[in-house]
């Protein structure tokens, strides 16, 4: 078996997958293997598979699978497999980090403080306690954020049609989420049901001034409406770690938006996390392995 490291994991993964065959990390040997690992960045579209006819296995090493033609792979019988369980922690934390830093401004403050400037009267903060935080996409990060925000006295609803039951979100129809929550999180895949979900007409009918936090797919948020609902104050604030692509077009609208707090991608990139990617990526080897 021949394995191909397309994107980065931990360092320590080569090492570890030696035992299963020759391991790789040249891309351009793609035409030679039988697995694939993946993580954002490599595409397996229907022209990357037709590139490596020995291809038996991708395992995208994170929770989406919207970088993966699934429904090709399936054609040319080629198993696609991820890692959901490894990276609720990580994007949580980022997520909540996102939603704490928004109220308490504290790139404002950091960026008073570093130009030389005492902004202690103009710094207006606002806790989270009390507020209501809505959740669209109930599966494992949005859970694992909804206990992290419970813990600081927040109120969390959701909507998923494809969940029934959380002990630890309070269920309500789509229209309920956006009208009743002062931050909003999305934690959704990319198809054509999220695709530009929010957008001027759902933006609309949120509450004025809610936050958006966004650790899902950046091609769920309309970037056009978005600035526009920035600019006017009908949202507060956007905070946001993913994109259209990885790095964003320059001209990408949001970038020079007001009141957007932005980080490049890194909710899955915690040195923990890419180690428990790693070991599921090794046990789903070994079952590979053992067919």
């Amino acid at each position: 078996m021949k394995i191909l490291i397309a994107d980065t994991f931990d360092p320590s993964l080569p090492g570890r997958l030696k035992k299963f065959g020759e391991v790789t990390e040249d891309t351009s040997q793609v035409a030679d293997c039988d697995v694939v690992l993946i993580r954002s960045k490599t595409k397996c579209t229907k022209e990357y598979i037709d590139g490596a006819p020995k291809l038996r296995l991708i395992i995208r090493g994170g929770v989406g699978l919207d970088n993966v033609d699934r429904e090709y792979a399936k054609q040319k019988g080629i198993e696609v497999r991820n890692t959901p369980e490894a990276s609720s922690v990580a994007v949580a934390e980022l997520a909540f980090a996102l939603m704490i830093a928004v109220p308490n401004r504290l790139i404002e403050s950091h960026n008073g403080m570093a130009a030389g400037k005492w902004e202690k009267k103009q710094i207006k903060r606002t806790e989270l306690m009390g507020k209501t935080l809505g959740l669209i996409g109930v599966g494992r990060i949005g859970t694992a954020l909804a206990n992290r925000a419970r813990a600081f006295g927040m109120h969390v609803i959701g909507f998923d049609r494809y969940v029934k039951y959380s002990d630890m979100v309070e269920l309500k129809s789509m229209d309920d989420v956006l009208g009743e929550s002062d931050y909003l999180s999305l934690h959704t895949p990319l198809n054509s049901e999220t695709e530009n979900m929010i957008n001027k007409e759902t933006i609309g009918r949120m509450k004025d001034g809610a936050v958006i936090i966004n650790t899902g797919r950046g091609k769920c948020v309309n970037a056009e409406d978005m600035v526009d609902a920035l600019k006017s104050g009908k949202v507060g604030a956007y905070a946001t770690d993913v994109w259209p692509s990885d790095p964003p077009p320059p001209d990408y609208p949001l970038l020079k938006a007001p009141n957007v707090l932005m980080t490049p991608h890194t909710g899955a990139s915690t040195k923990e996390n890419l180690l428990r990617i790693g070991d599921q990526v090794v046990e789903i080897l070994e079952n590979f392995q053992a067919k």
